[in-house]
């Protein structure tokens, strides 16, 4: 054997080192890379049942929502129609009742008028 075949045989060696050095930690990366895939797949088959629960709770809320807003379209149809109630009542018994009063109150400055002396006179 001359000196160049004994330098590529420890080449050779070395290299073979090399690759079973750098084996070990891409055994291990690959081991790493299996967990990951499972945890990947164990929360995807997590997520699904998740995401079933929420779409059905927003149907839901969504069917509430829809009852809300009818109550308050119908509260909102029964303001309007007791501010008309109110203003028609105040035009049909307020009117009056301000001609009443406006009466009344004449009458009892009438009254008290003709009760009291009048003035500008002295009785001695």
């Amino acid at each position: 054997m001359s000196g160049g075949d004994i330098a590529g045989l420890i080449a050779a060696g070395v290299f073979a080192l090399l690759v079973l050095l750098l084996a070990v930690p891409i055994l291990k990366l690959g081991g790493v890379f299996d967990e990951v895939r499972s945890t990947i797949r164990s929360l995807s088959d997590g997520a699904t049942p998740l995401m079933d629960e929420v779409t059905a709770t927003v149907t839901t809320t969504n069917q509430q929502l829809k009852k809300v807003d009818g109550i308050a379209s119908n509260v909102s149809d029964a303001s309007a129609n007791i501010s008309a109630l109110s203003s028609l009542v105040a035009a049909t018994v307020g009117s009056p009742l301000i001609k009443v009063a406006a009466f009344s109150y004449g009458v009892r400055s009438a009254f008290s008028a003709s009760k009291k002396p009048a003035t500008g006179r002295r009785s001695r």
